[in-house]
């Protein structure tokens, strides 16, 4: 029980209409109201410990995805490498993936939001791997983009547009800087390639406790970058004929700019 007149604040995006029905018995003598961003506002800004675990889990996904480049010549499908991706990450001490692995070669990584599915990766096509893990609770973020052997010029031109894109982008986390500068900057790039409709999601987000947290690094965004956010940049463009690239790093804000966490190479031909 609670004094009578106390006021409590329910993280209104997380909690089920079930759960507040159950929270109205429990503290009947309480007001219940909607907290709004309270909550994400309030864990948003990474101390240093946090940042550390982050870094941790980033490094894990690091570890085990540049351990499982090689199977990718051996025509496994997409299935199997996202499973032998979250056992690697797991034998490194995360508690498992911070969210569904995206692992789509082919023409099924011209879908944003493919699936790993039973087809085999081929030689010679683009390979989109989004993944990442947790430890301690904190989550990492990373996509990269590859093929095993040449993909062929356009898909090349496609990757170094991105790349691009993801470079103009990352150049600008710092503090202070507005959320929307860096997704319009990255958005540009793409879009002087002729592509802006391609390019069909947000360019980053804050990561933490959750995969998506504050700030939206959006060009809807309205927030300001601040030391200790930790945010991805993830531009990607996707063409049926010719597939999907996307190039993802999760970056912390420091006191003299920004430092990237995910650290495997951006080489495209393995």
């Amino acid at each position: 029980m609670v004094e009578p007149g106390t006021r409590l604040g329910l993280e209104d995006h997380s909690v089920t209409w079930a759960d507040q029905r159950g929270f109205v018995t429990t503290f009947s003598d309480a007001e219940l109201v909607p907290a709004g961003a309270l909550v994400e506002d309030l864990r948003r800004v990474k101390d240093a410990g946090e940042v550390d675990r982050v870094r941790s889990a980033c490094a894990i996904a690091d570890d085990a995805f540049q351990s499982l480049l090689p199977r990718l010549e051996t025509g496994i499908t997409e299935r199997q490498f996202a499973l032998e991706l979250e056992f690697a990450m797991r034998e490194r001490g995360a508690s498992g993936n911070s969210f569904d692995p995206i692992i789509a070669a082919g023409p099924n990584g011209a879908k944003p939001h493919a699936r790993p599915s039973d087809r085999v990766i081929g030689r010679n096509e683009l390979v989109v791997c989004d993944f990442g893990c947790i430890v301690d609770g904190y989550c990492s973020d990373m996509t990269r983009t590859v093929s095993v052997g040449d993909p062929g010029a356009d898909a090349r031109h496609l990757y170094e547009v991105v790349l691009a894109s993801q470079r103009a982008g990352r150049a600008l986390v710092a503090a202070d800087v507005a959320c929307a500068d860096i997704d319009r900057a990255s958005r540009d790039v793409i879009a002087e390639a002729g592509w802006a409709e391609a390019f069909s999601h947000s360019t980053g987000h804050g990561v933490g406790l959750e995969i998506h947290e504050a700030p939206r690094v959006a060009a809807t965004g309205r927030d300001t970058l601040l030391v200790g956010d930790v945010v991805t940049v993830e531009p990607g463009v996707y063409l049926p004929g010719i597939g999907g690239v996307r190039i993802e790093d999760t970056v912390v804000v420091t006191a003299t700019g920004s430092e990237p966490l995910t650290l495997t190479s951006k080489d495209l031909v393995l």
